[in-house]
């Protein structure tokens, strides 16, 4: 058999994973016998690949996570919904602009959430590729899926993970993302499945996929009950929505055991504990026998069902690197592993280095390291950027200028300056070091033409010009606005700019600068249209009024507030100077209680004590 090999465990350190419950360990002990002997598939082999060829999938969201960790919300024809899907973007995606790179689809397993994929919240993916010329692709989500299209809906999931996967997101991807039609898939667990069955059903595909604790038989005597449990146990999905009952064909269209043949010119990589105690685990008292007892029977099946696909693939004359540890049971820290022992292997099939280049920081770069511990160790050389300098390290990136010095960007503050373009976008090169603010809540970075400013609640925002300067007069996040929550936008039908900060937006335009709209002011503006109305922009902050009311002004006219009569608008001309004639909410009228509305021959706006009617531009008072 070409490549065999047998490891044995590293020295890293992570985070024990999601196991499947404990019945069904012993459910997967009591397949152990069938599997050891070596019994085939159900019935003859057949496989199928999807025949459609999907709509075209488009980005609905998209938030910087980093400098080059990215969270996409894809709207996905196939499935009628966002998928959300993570990437983590080549270390040379910032120091070669024009450049495409490999991709690397990395699967999670059966109790995978809807938050973050396993590979970064219990393993060290993030980390690990950080100086890695491919980019990771981290679906979220897929719960007890196996990565597959399912015959119908179960479960409130319309899943149809394989059209996602294969057909509609990478044109997404090499269109948007710099990607190449180089690709490779691993997976762990139920992830580790599908790596195998979609490159054995989708040929060309990938040209590296690897399984890490796969059951690499799911029709094997026994594999199909298995399953079945485990969809149950993880969520409580039917695994007859997914494939049909197991005497259908389905099943074996999903088959790595029977796709084998398949997958001849793949490289591949196939690894699996043995189930006993191993470094990661602990002991239980009993030799051999850890405390992850679901694990424990997991591993073994996991064992038994690579065995017989690996025994296979060398009756095929099919090369493949397998690793079978003498322990380890079904958990992330052995997963971590082999994501780390598997690198060389896929690098070498997507056509990348394995090791990073050799860099140094330059003197320019060099002086901002000090105070920046966080930066770790550099990714790239220094390369151009607009106005200056940059170099990339593991925690961020470094921008240097004659002007603006050295100064490091990183963390959620080096998403957003990355999704506002970085230096070439509005805010040009940092010029001050990220600080926390005194309520202890946000933090803020300067930069030549703004600030970015983050929040957990908010995240990372842009704040400039002259919306930056007037929220700053107004005492910046302990002000009556609090933090931004949104970009600055152009008006979309009139000259002028928007903001949204927590506690209303800031409206700009040329003539009439820059002001805070809230509350139920705000409520009212939107109900008349905000700038798009009668009223236009916003004039003048809001003031108060007598009886605890309140009143903003705006081009075309004024919004009044008061607890007993609401939020109503006054049209400036004829109507506001009648009102204004009897002393405004001061005077016998008192507040509006409503907006103007028509009348024969003219319009007429109701006050608390009357109310006053327009016709041919002549205005009447009318007292109650």
């Amino acid at each position: 058999m070409a490549g065999v090999a047998c490891g044995r465990w590293g020295r890293i350190r992570r985070r024990g994973g999601r196991a499947t419950r404990g019945r069904f360990a012993l459910l997967a002990t009591a397949l152990v016998l069938p599997l050891a002997a070596g019994a085939g598939p159900l019935t003859a082999p057949a496989a199928a690949q999807p025949a459609t060829v999907p709509a075209e999938a488009t980005v609905q969201n998209v938030i910087w996570l980093g400098d080059r960790r990215v969270a996409l919300w894809v709207n996905s024809p196939s499935m009628g919904a966002p998928v959300q899907v993570q990437l983590l973007l080549a270390r040379d995606w910032n120091a070669r602009p024009d450049a495409r790179f490999p991709v690397l689809f990395t699967l999670d397993g059966l109790r995978a959430t809807e938050d973050e994929s396993g590979w970064t919240k219990d393993a060290g993916a993030a980390a690990f590729y950080a100086d890695k010329n491919v980019t990771v692709v981290l679906p979220v989500g897929g719960q007890a899926s196996f990565y597959s299209d399912w015959l119908q809906p179960n479960n409130g999931k319309n899943y149809k993970w394989e059209t996602f996967l294969t057909k509609e997101l990478p044109p997404l991807l090499e269109s948007q993302w710099r990607a190449t039609d180089v690709r490779g898939m691993q997976g762990l667990s139920m992830g580790g499945t599908a790596a195998m069955f979609l490159a054995g059903r989708n040929p060309g595909f990938v040209k590296y996929a690897a399984s890490y604790s796969g059951f690499l038989t799911t029709t094997t005597l026994g594999m199909p009950q298995a399953i079945e449990f485990a969809m149950l146990e993880a969520g409580g999905f039917d695994s007859a929505a997914m494939w049909g009952p197991p005497i259908s064909q389905e099943w074996e269209n999903h088959d790595p055991y029977v796709l084998a043949d398949r997958l001849k010119g793949t490289s591949l990589y196939v690894s699996s504990g043995s189930g006993a105690t191993g470094p990661f685990d602990l002991d239980s008292g009993i030799p051999g026998v850890s405390t992850n007892y679901a694990g424990m029977g997991l591993e073994i099946l996991s064992r038994l069902t690579s065995e017989n696909f690996v025994t296979k693939l060398a009756k095929l004359s099919i090369p493949v690197q397998v690793n079978y540890r003498p322990s380890g049971t079904h958990s992330w820290p052995y997963w971590d592993f082999e994501m780390r022992q598997s690198w060389t292997q896929a690098a070498s099939a997507l056509g990348v280095e394995a090791d990073k280049p050799a860099c140094a920081p330059s003197a320019s770069i060099g002086a901002a390291l000090g105070a920046n511990g966080w930066l770790g160790e550099c990714l790239t050389g220094e390369y151009q950027v607009a106005g200056g300098v940059a170099q990339d390290f593991h925690g961020g990136r470094v921008f240097f200028s004659p002007e603006t010095g050295a100064h490091a960007v990183g963390g959620l503050i080096g998403g957003g300056y990355q999704a506002a373009h970085g230096p070439a976008g509005p805010l040009g090169l940092p010029t001050g070091r990220e600080h926390v603010l005194p309520d202890g809540r946000g933090w803020f970075q300067s930069f030549q033409h703004g600030s970015l400013y983050w929040t957990p609640q908010t995240g990372a925002q842009v704040v400039r010009g002259a919306i930056l300067d007037e929220w700053g007069r107004q005492g910046f996040e302990r002000g009556p606005a609090g933090y931004p929550t949104a970009p600055e936008v152009k008006t979309p039908n009139r000259d002028g700019a928007v903001q949204a900060f927590e506690n209303g937006p800031f409206y700009y335009s040329a003539a009439t600068g820059v002001h805070l709209v809230q509350g139920l002011i705000l409520g009212k503006y939107a109900q008349l249209g905000f700038e798009n109305s009668w009223l236009g922009f916003p004039a003048k902050e809001e003031l108060p009024l007598k009886d605890l009311g309140r009143y903003s002004r705006f081009e075309g006219g004024n919004i009044y507030w008061s607890p007993l009569s609401g939020a109503w608008a006054v049209r400036n001309g004829a109507m506001m100077d009648a009102w204004q004639s009897v002393g405004f909410e001061n005077g016998k009228l008192g507040y509006p209680i409503s907006d103007e509305f028509a009348i024969p021959g003219g319009v007429r706006q109701n006050f608390q004590a009357g109310f006053i009617t327009v016709r041919g531009g002549k205005a009447e008072v009318h007292g109650l």
